[in-house]
């Protein structure tokens, strides 16, 4: 499990922890209630159901609708046992908790025909608790069902909600990307095709006065032929699915001019740049250029208090490696906001060329965000 898999995951595990305790609190404080006003064991039964219930409800990320089925289901029967054998009515508190958990977890999530199936079951346990429950109960259940259940339908609906506009969001981040590459996709094309020309020209006058070298100049043509339809397959693939412009010339040197300008607007920049010549495509500029500038933009929004920053540009037969580190303290909401949707743009664009973008906090301090790019093999001369 990588970085971004982790962070993704730990706020649910903490929040299923919270759960379990306030599920735990609910039980023993049932328990000990039932114990001093009806006597006996008659706080076995309760329990035992509500901790089925919650049990179920802990583990409902598995398969919503079925967790929220069994957990209804559950409910049902014990509603109608209450019933028949003269126990404290049900479902309780802890059973309540565990019921609004399933509705609301299951609204948020499902389909809409699931969604509103869930929420017909759950209210027609608070319907049944009303109907089903004994005289001698305390009227307790009825009064903590129906609450429990509006709660679960008005966050539900409320988070469901919300996980539309974020998906909408990251969607139109992802089209704007797309627009963006298809932009530059001109410029791509017109720099290959531009070099096509110039070699067919040479080649036209080579013909006349040196005959003998026109094979290595259509050689050259060929080759430049052939790159111009790798870089464009590479990046029409993401149009396929449906700030500044990064420059779209062949090597790191735009960066510097890019840390320059971000000088003037946030900490530090320390800017290493691989030795020697650097022969990239197009594409791959452009991205390793773009994947800089997002990150610095985010570290402007959401770091400012960050005193320095490194960005350091690697090379190798096989790929390019950028990474963009700063030593920013972290703050509350942190995380969050720099794993919004600058990151989707950033990704979007870096796996269409077939490369990996993680992004997280670092083990001491501050944020990095780390971008491989493979770079295709050029064909010999």
């Amino acid at each position: 499990m990588n970085l971004r898999d982790r962070l993704s995951g730990r706020p649910g595990i903490l929040a299923d922890a919270g759960l379990a305790v306030v599920f735990i609190a609910a039980l023993v404080v049932t328990a000990v209630e039932i114990a001093g006003t009806w006597g006996g064991g008659y706080w076995q039964f309760d329990c035992a159901a509500g901790a089925v219930v919650c049990v179920i409800a802990l583990a409902r990320r598995r398969d919503r609708a079925w967790a929220a089925a069994a957990g209804l289901a559950v409910a049902a029967v014990a509603m109608l046992a209450t019933r028949f054998v003269h126990l404290p009515a049900e479902p309780g508190p802890a059973m309540v908790l565990g019921l609004s958990v399933l509705v609301g977890s299951a609204i948020r999530v499902l389909p809409v025909p699931q969604a509103a199936a869930v929420a017909a079951g759950g209210l027609a346990v608070v319907a049944g608790t009303w109907l089903a429950a004994p005289p001698l109960s305390s009227g307790t259940a009825p009064l903590l069902n129906g609450p429990g259940w509006v709660a679960a339908l008005m966050i539900g609906l409320g988070l469901r909600s919300l996980d539309s506009r974020r998906r909408a969001v990251a969607e139109k981040v992802r089209r704007d990307e797309r627009l963006e590459l298809a932009r530059e996709l001109h410029d791509i094309v017109a720099h290959h095709v531009t070099g096509i020309v110039v070699q067919a020209q040479a080649a036209r006058l080579v013909a006349r006065r040196r005959p003998d070298t026109l094979d290595a100049c259509l050689a050259d043509i060929e080759s430049a032929g052939s790159g111009a339809l790798a870089a464009m397959r590479r990046v029409v693939g993401i149009l396929r699915d449906d700030g500044d412009a990064a420059p779209a010339a062949q090597g790191p040197e735009q960066l510097s001019d890019l840390v320059e300008r971000f000088g003037g607007h946030g900490p530090e920049v320390h800017l290493r740049l691989p030795e020697g010549e650097s022969d990239w495509p197009p594409e791959v500029t452009s991205t390793v250029y773009r994947v800089v500038q997002e990150s610095l933009t985010n570290i402007v929004r959401h770091a400012g208090h960050a005193r320095s920053v490194t960005v350091s540009v690697a090379q190798d037969r096989q790929a390019v490696t950028v990474e963009v580190v700063d030593d920013a303290a972290p703050v509350p909401a942190r995380h969050h906001h720099r794993g919004g949707y600058g990151l989707v743009g950033m990704r979007e664009r870096v796996e269409v060329l077939g490369g990996t973008l993680r992004a997280g906090p670092r083990p001491e301090a501050g944020w990095s965000v780390l971008a491989t790019l493979p770079v295709p093999a050029r064909e010999p001369r």
